[in-house]
């Protein structure tokens, strides 16, 4: 890893370089119980009487992802480790928008296979590797959010820049290039495309002016030289997993930031820097050429990024704003429910391994039709605390509990979290709520580092609880009933609805929970949505090697799930070198839209450079989706 370029590195192992974990050996907690699949699962996974409340989950029969499924109507698909897309026999596909693809009349040939897009078109075009996003309706209109979370600069910038920007019009370029897009899309009889010069057509960049709400603005942590009132910041970033309000507006997640800052002077990182790996050379090389960016310069500019910000798609000129009362950490995602007593609920987690679950809980509540004004500005941010006999509560977050201020609560949520004492996971990505009950899901891609190293902030990660296997490669999917059926109950039940494995390589716990099978074996689910008949989608960001403990595998993928019975089943999958991430219908979930991230080879174009593409999934005959 020492050797590598750090724009070659992922994420995590950009966070290890920043701040190296210290090793540990001493944990007394750690304890081996990777012991035979149904011993393990049933001694630590068995709900007693939880099967009626949860339905049997990972305890129920698993069925082969070879044969065709009555729930899921399509026969599920193998595995694939070639350049392209694959779906089930009776459904076809095609790119909706890929990056560099025009929105406005003058960029249509703004996009050249050998050069990318030109820094003064680069705010015209489909931004860079896609990921979370959603539908909406204005007058007969539909739009998509979609967020861009990152660039690539090899690929984006001139071949003699070597992946580094050496200019300040570089370093715009890649600014413009990642965000969220808006976009109306149409069917026009020849399938859903980009309506081009649609008035809806909107890129919101790096440096798109923002506002704050919430306690932690206009606090001296978020003032700069350049916002002395600490009110307007500039831009959303590394936006990751996305979200949609109850009233109808866009929820964009602020995730990797703190790679995007650097000094150019030498400086000590604070110890709240360090938790948040900030410090040292950022990623871009943004700290040479804008001083924004330069931590020797403007120290409080991390503190304005790394928010839950709303965003209304059918208004293109309203301005975004920053939600401080959602806690600032690396957002994956925002799924909003509502609260028996009609409070509004958003259930977050914060993707770094041994890093926490968030919920947010409003002070007032809601209906429609009814002002939205304070309700994500006003209320309690909890963090959550899961025991070992599978029952969990969520911690308030208060001056109280923590014994620090309301803006440092929210602007070093993760600091917070660890004076409660709350649960670290193994890296906490999408959460996904029950359309038809209290019933929720996060993705826990994996943890290498479970049970070996502690998290930034020097906590703890036991092997046990919901994060049951030590050097957690694979990845599960914890899911969690509110007392009461009430989201904005404290206290909660859970269990495991999937440990992600490879049981043609493990006989053990490593071999995933029994609905894992050799036919529809994953690891590293990621995104997650519930389609509108109650099923969950399951999107992965995982290992595509297809060897070692990843033998047979294949590329990234799509499967979906059912919460019932625990069957899941492929049914699509990436062009090798790709994450799946993204996930949305159009109104009459006839079509649905996917997101395929940094894909390899040539994809989609056949030649060329590899283009991060939305694409369009839909059934030959016309029928719903699924």
């Amino acid at each position: 890893m020492d050797n590598k370029s750090t724009v070659d590195l992922s994420w995590d192992e950009f966070d290890e370089l920043r701040q190296p974990r210290a090793d540990t050996s001493d944990f007394d907690a750690v304890v081996d119980r990777a012991i035979s699949r149904r011993g393990f699962l049933g001694g630590v996974l068995a709900f007693g009487s939880g099967a009626a409340v949860f339905g049997s989950g990972v305890l129920g029969s698993a069925t082969s992802a070879r044969a065709a499924s009555a729930v899921f109507g399509f026969e599920p698909i193998g595995i694939a480790t070639d350049f392209d897309i694959h779906v089930p026999a009776g459904y076809e596909w095609r790119p909706l928008v890929r990056w560099g693809d025009a929105l406005f009349s003058e960029a249509e040939n703004a996009y050249s296979a050998v050069d990318g897009v030109p820094a003064d078109m680069s705010d015209k075009v489909f931004g860079e590797n896609t990921d979370g996003m959603e539908t909406f309706e204005k007058d007969g209109h539909v739009l998509l959010a979609i967020n861009s979370e990152y660039v690539n600069p090899k690929i984006n910038l001139p071949a003699e820049a070597e992946g580094v920007p050496q200019t300040a019009e570089q370093v715009q370029m890649l600014k413009n290039m990642q965000g969220v897009t808006v976009v109306e899309v149409a069917d026009q009889g020849e399938g859903w495309r980009v309506v081009v010069d649609s008035p809806f057509n909107r890129r919101i960049t790096h440096d798109t002016q923002m506002t704050m709400s919430g306690p932690a603005a206009g606090s001296d942590l978020v003032k700069t030289n350049a916002d002395p009132a600490g009110m307007s910041p500039l831009g959303t970033m590394n936006n990751c997993g996305s979200g949609k309000t109850l009233w109808g507006t866009y929820l964009t997640c602020e995730e990797n930031f703190n790679g995007y800052f650097g000094t150019t002077q030498e400086r000590e990182a604070t110890a709240e820097e360090k938790r948040y790996g900030i410090g040292g050379e950022g990623r871009y090389a943004y700290e040479k050429f804008d001083p924004r960016y330069d931590l020797s310069v403007e120290p409080n500019e991390p503190h304005r990024h790394g928010w839950i910000t709303e965003i209304d798609p059918t208004d293109p000129n309203s301005t975004p704003v920053k939600h401080t009362a959602l806690g600032r950490f690396k957002h994956e995602n925002a799924e909003m429910v509502q609260a028996a007593d009609g409070r509004i609920v958003v259930y977050m987690g914060d993707d770094e391994r041994g890093e926490f679950m968030y919920k947010y809980v409003s002070n007032g509540t809601w209906a429609p039709g009814q002002p939205t004004e304070g309700l994500l500005s006003d209320g309690t941010l909890f963090v959550a605390k899961f025991n070992d006999d599978q029952t969990g509560e969520w911690l308030a977050l208060t001056p109280e509990t923590t014994g620090m201020s309301i803006e440092n609560i929210l602007v070093f949520s993760r600091l917070a979290g660890s004076k409660v004492g709350a649960t670290t996971m193994d890296r906490p990505e999408w959460i996904a709520a029950h359309p038809h009950r209290a019933e929720a899901y996060c993705a826990l891609t994996n943890n290498k580092n479970r049970g070996v190293k502690t998290n930034a902030g020097g906590d703890e990660t036991p092997v046990g609880g919901p994060n049951p296997r030590e050097t957690n490669r694979y990845g599960q999917i914890v899911r969690w009933k509110p007392e009461g059926g009430d989201h904005g109950a404290a206290k909660f039940a859970w269990d495991l609805y999937v440990m992600a494995g490879n049981p043609d390589v493990y006989d053990n716990a490593y071999g995933g929970s029994d609905n894992v099978t050799a036919g529809n074996m994953f690891n590293s689910p990621d995104g997650m949505a519930f389609s509108s008949d109650g099923l969950l989608w399951i999107q992965t960001d995982g290992d595509d090697s297809n060897e070692g403990d990843f033998a047979g595998m294949g590329n990234n993928q799509m499967l979906v799930g059912d919460p019932d019975t625990g069957e899941i089943a492929r049914f699509l999958t990436a062009p090798n070198g790709a994450e799946v991430t993204g996930l949305t219908w159009t109104p009459d979930r006839k079509v649905a839209f996917v997101g395929i991230q940094h894909p390899g080879g040539h994809w989609p174009d056949g030649e060329g450079k590899p283009r991060s593409s939305v694409i369009a999934v839909w059934r030959q005959d016309g029928a719903v989706f699924g």
